[in-house]
């Protein structure tokens, strides 16, 4: 199978280090000369890139002279603290963090795609399902802090007589959500940019901005509902009123 050149770049020269994490973790690579896959290398790059330019943007920030792209990042705070409110509650702006890293981080890992020489890491099951299961640790994480050991009840129905029937139902609906996130996921990208490295190879100027355009849309609508349902389920999880 033909790498990606940043792959190949990855394994020349940081295969000793990837060996070491993937012996951690007891799932050693099927080639240790070449332990790093593309979506792993895409996801790095990206990884580099948002801790770079937040960077940069943090060093330029003024009140006083806002530049463009200052304005751009102060509109998407204050859309995803009113969209976290909504959904969530008034509670809702105290996991913007996490809320607003899911949807910055999916959708870098959309956009790269739309690069030359570079996969988007989210047609790659592994990276959905990364996603999918923080966001199901997150939420419960935030229910048992809300509520401590009284989180259970949301697991046992409104009456103490259906608890037999209302648990495994709950339990089966909250441990499908990594698999819907996951599918929906993962399902959209691939399925997009397979269409869309059809149509540049098929054709060269107005077909390709077409598809590109198309790209930039399910990225930026792929990162958004992965970040809307994660609101859902944070805010199902802290919600008083049970």
């Amino acid at each position: 199978m033909h790498d990606l050149w940043i792959t190949s770049l990855f394994n020349n020269f940081l295969a000793g280090p990837a060996d070491a994490v993937l012996n951690a973790v007891n799932y050693p690579a099927a080639n240790p000369k070449y332990p790093w896959t593309d979506w792993m290398a895409c996801e790095v790059a990206v990884v580099l890139f948002v801790l770079v330019f937040f960077g940069v943007m943090k060093g330029r920030y003024s009140v006083d002279r806002p530049g463009k792209t200052q304005h751009v990042l102060e509109v998407t705070y204050d859309f995803f603290r009113a969209s976290s409110e909504e959904v969530v509650g008034h509670d809702g702006p105290k996991y913007l963090v996490f809320f607003g890293t899911i949807f910055l981080f999916i959708l870098f890992l959309n956009l790269i795609g739309l690069i030359p020489g570079f996969d988007s890491p989210t047609m790659f099951p592994m990276v959905p399902l990364g996603f999918a299961v923080a966001t199901f640790f997150f939420y419960h994480y935030a229910g048992i802090r809300a509520h401590g050991p009284g989180y259970v009840k949301q697991f046992l129905g409104p009456f103490w007589w259906l608890a037999f029937l209302m648990l495994p139902i709950e339990l089966i609906s909250h441990f499908a959500r990594p698999l819907s996130l996951t599918v929906r996921l993962f399902a959209n990208m691939f399925a997009g940019e397979e269409v869309f490295l059809t149509f540049i190879a098929l054709t060269k100027v107005i077909i390709p901005v077409i598809f590109i355009g198309l790209h930039l849309f399910v990225s930026f609508l792929q990162a958004y509902i992965f970040m809307l349902l994660a609101m859902v389920y944070v805010g199902g999880a802290v919600a008083h009123e049970h």
